[in-house]
């Protein structure tokens, strides 16, 4: 045994000390600590008090919260499945007219917030919207002598969520299908296999991994979802929260609900890790051009009318919708006022940028100086926060920072003669602090994936020269890391201009954004109103979608 192994072997009557933490060690456990607290309030207050709320949540409301949860989460997750595979497999497998437009356009239903189209199908789709309005003009029909489904349902909510989420299966089951064998594929074709039956016995098994996961973001998106179920009117988890808060001001209720959400949550998380190991990249992937199989001329128009059903329902027609709804003198004559709550939603969003950038640049530069397992733990807990629905959220930081909020409250009275109220509830800083625990783990990715690429020798020559620490990361890593920085501020900035549920319950009551707007206007049916602050977020989310569909294309 070395004399560095014998050191660690307590003695008899010795004691061993734990190891010292540094400052970038204590840095990221303060940074966990502040991200877990939504979590560790809401485990915290499930099993203590408020068991009359949860009787009551039992006996009336908990069985339709928890069945429509879980069928719009079957639903949209079946048609984002069966969507996304579909239409990876034929842009990778096969060629046929538009397959290059395709390959990066299929994304693009990403950029739509499901709420703004919720809020457009809703209104297309209406009795008195545009196309129940020609099928009338076309028929001579009456009111009730033809049938419509209505889109205003649990089936219509599944609908519109499975249509905007399935980029994400898409996404991964076409990474991984570009990455599979092509001599497996080959031989089971060599030795009498039909090209479907190759697919469900050779492709789809071995891309099983990466479909599961892209499965498991787009459920983790309609657990999440508020928007939708609450302009559908369909009792979830999420508007639950939302109505018990607020609406009913019964706390435990909401925290109870929270509990159970948790619950789906910590589920999806597991099921979403779980599928990482199971992702291989083969030697022999084959080049982007290509083809598994061959299609007759039948089979290519087929394949173009496929890919381009989900890319028109999912973008181009509500895009178009939205478009033209935008361009009227009701919409123009609303935007007098947009400058007020898109100054609102531009404050919000840089501050949550700032925050993240800066949090997610000490949790890498920590990951790059130490192994130790609080850092990898602290990492993982702060990275969590993508992953909680924006109410629950909300919810889990409300509790504690009010009684927080009334302590100091108490004491600015008793100290100083503060008679202004509570100090930090209703304040921006909260919600700038909600939005950070939310979206600090897409600043860290596109962060740790710039720092990965920096060779540690640059910082070990500025060592050797005396550097310490915090003049290594500001004068070596900060300005080598700008493209990422820029690219994770970029990210941040409009997933928090978007966020609806968590703006809407945690916002001061001075404070308006373009999705509380647009939340409001077209709560009260005046979409046409709407639709100019809805095209700015539409406009927003392609960014994003546009750096998705650069990274797919390496």
């Amino acid at each position: 045994m070395s004399l560095r192994q014998s050191a660690t072997v307590p003695a008899s009557g010795l004691v061993v000390k734990p190891p010292r933490l540094d400052g970038l060690s204590v840095g990221a456990l303060v940074l966990a600590a502040l991200a877990a607290v939504p979590i560790v309030t809401i485990l915290i207050s499930a099993p203590s008090g408020g068991m009359e709320a949860l009787a009551h949540l039992v006996r009336t409301v908990l069985a339709s919260y928890m069945l429509n949860t879980l069928a719009l989460m079957a639903l949209a997750g079946m048609l984002a499945l069966v969507v996304g595979t579909g239409c990876a497999w034929l842009v990778s497998a096969a060629r046929f007219p538009g397959r290059s437009i395709f390959a990066w356009a299929l994304v693009l239903p990403l950029a739509l917030p499901a709420y703004i189209a919720a809020y457009l199908y809703g209104d297309m789709l209406d009795f008195t919207g545009p196309v129940q309005s020609v099928l009338r003009s076309a028929t001579g029909l009456g009111v009730g002598e033809y049938w419509f489904p209505q889109i205003r349902s649990l089936p219509g909510g599944a609908f519109v969520l499975g249509i905007v989420l399935y980029p994400y299966v898409y996404l991964l089951a076409r990474a991984a299908f570009a990455a599979q064998s092509v001599s497996q594929f080959r031989a089971a074709r060599s030795l009498g296999a039909g090209p479907s039956r190759a697919f469900w016995k050779v492709a789809l098994p071995a891309a099983r991994p990466a479909i599961a996961g892209g499965l498991a973001l787009v459920l983790m998106e309609v657990l999440a979802d508020f928007g939708v179920a609450e302009y559908f009117a369909i009792p979830t988890f999420s508007t639950g929260i939302f109505r018990s808060w607020l609406a009913m001001g019964d706390k435990q209720a909401a925290l109870k609900l929270a509990a159970m959400m948790l619950l789906f949550v910590m589920a999806l998380i597991v099921l979403e890790a779980s599928t990482r190991q199971g992702r291989a990249v083969s030697k022999d992937a084959r080049a982007d051009d290509d083809s598994l199989i061959q299609l007759s001329p039948l089979g290519k128009g087929l394949a173009s009318l496929a890919c381009s059903l989900p890319l028109f329902l999912g973008f181009i027609i509500p895009a178009g919708y939205l478009l033209s709804m935008s361009v009227s003198d009701t919409a123009i004559n609303a935007a007098g006022e947009l400058w007020s709550y898109a100054s609102g939603s531009l404050w919000l969003g840089l501050g949550a940028a700032i925050v993240c950038v800066v949090a997610a640049l000490l949790l890498a530069f920590a990951k790059t100086r130490s192994q130790s397992p609080v850092v990898k733990a602290s990492i993982r807990v702060s990275t969590l926060g993508y992953a909680l629905p924006g109410a629950l959220l909300a919810v889990g930081l409300l509790a504690p920072l009010g009684a927080v909020d009334i302590t100091i409250s108490r004491f600015a009275r008793d100290v100083f003669g503060y008679t202004g109220g509570l100090v930090l509830t209703g304040t921006g800083a909260i919600l700038i602090y909600a939005l950070s625990v939310r979206f600090l783990t897409v600043a860290y990715n596109s962060v740790d994936g710039g720092m990965s690429k920096i060779p540690p020798s640059l910082e070990a020559a500025a060592r050797s020269l005396g550097a310490g620490p915090s003049r290594v990361l500001t004068r070596i890593y900060a300005p080598l890391l700008s493209p990422s920085l820029a690219a994770a501020a970029a990210l941040v900035f409009i997933d928090a201009v978007r966020e609806l549920p968590a703006t809407l319950i945690l916002r001061p009551f001075n404070l308006e954004t373009l999705a509380t707007r647009t939340y409001r206007l077209a709560s009260d049916e005046r979409l046409v109103e709407a639709s100019i602050p809805a095209l700015i977020l539409l406009a927003a989310g392609l960014l994003p979608v546009l750096l998705l569909t650069r990274t797919g294309k390496r």
